[in-house]
């Protein structure tokens, strides 16, 4: 994303905290139930501090949500006197780090350039679907005046298609609401070495004469997420995307899908100097 003085955003990754529950020193930035609250806090001090997302010695508070898989998003001026229910946020306001939880759906992070405002939004598959990240783009319009060709997008680390298994009823659920569904999936054929050796074991009567292993279907969130992003007028150039996918890179990053659900959680932030 192109350097602004006037910005802070970033994403967080698996090492550099203070928790040991996920092993090491993890930086898990989420009130997990395995992890206790003392060491987020202190995890997330250091993520603050990091990147410099202070006034003085004044840590900025941190705005979240309670991610619920929606299209629901919020404009702040503060931080809310009760945790709000959504997967969006939006604010021109200085000073306050806008985040959004994730351990292995998408990270998004706006940025309008001349208004001097900025969104993150929380992107699993049923919040794609929903077209969170679209919407996000025209929240930022309605609420800032913000044009689409001065915004500036990031699509953090999440999981990616090599790894991204779904059931044929997402596969649905998205040729229902894109034209271009088709292009966001691939298939392949499951392997199996005992079928491969002794085929005469598989032979059936129906035609071909063999029968089939299931398919695989595999999505590809980053590129759902990237035609959004076009479609709403963000031009191609500003759109930026992280090529580290959670489920791979379980060294750096947390998988939710590859632990198995006991993992932390990374942040996707971004705020505002002056």
């Amino acid at each position: 994303m192109e350097k602004l003085p006037w910005l802070v955003h970033g994403f967080s990754a698996r090492s550099g905290g203070t928790s040991r529950v996920y092993g090491g020193n993890a930086l898990n930035l989420g009130f997990t139930q395995h992890d206790s609250r003392a060491a987020v806090e202190r995890n997330r001090e250091l993520f603050l501090r990091k990147l410099s997302a202070k006034t003085g010695k004044k840590l900025w508070p941190i705005v979240t949500l309670r991610q619920v898989h929606s299209d629901l998003i919020h404009c702040v001026s503060g931080v809310p006197e009760t945790t709000l229910t959504g997967d969006g946020l939006v604010t021109d306001t200085p000073q306050l780090l806008l985040a959004v939880q994730t351990a292995d759906c998408l990270p998004v992070l706006l940025v309008d350039k001349k208004r001097k405002a900025v969104g993150v939004f929380h992107a699993g598959w049923r919040g794609t679907v929903k077209r969170i990240v679209e919407k996000g783009v025209g929240e930022m319009r309605r609420w800032f005046g913000s044009e689409p060709r001065n915004i500036l997008a990031a699509i953090g680390p999440g999981v990616h298609n090599c790894c991204y298994e779904v059931g044929e009823e997402v596969r649905d659920h998205f040729e229902t609401q894109f034209a271009y569904a088709e292009h966001l999936f691939h298939e392949t054929k499951e392997t199996n070495q005992i079928h491969e050796k002794y085929p005469l074991l598989f032979l059936t009567a129906r035609a071909p004469g063999h029968s089939e292993l299931p398919k695989k279907i595999w999505l590809d969130l980053v590129e759902a997420n990237r035609r959004q992003l076009l479609a709403a007028g963000v031009a191609a150039r500003n759109i930026s995307a992280s090529p580290l996918c959670t489920s791979c890179r379980n060294d750096l990053l947390f998988s939710y899908r590859k632990e198995q659900g006991v993992t932390g959680r990374l942040l996707g932030v971004a705020g505002i100097r002056t």
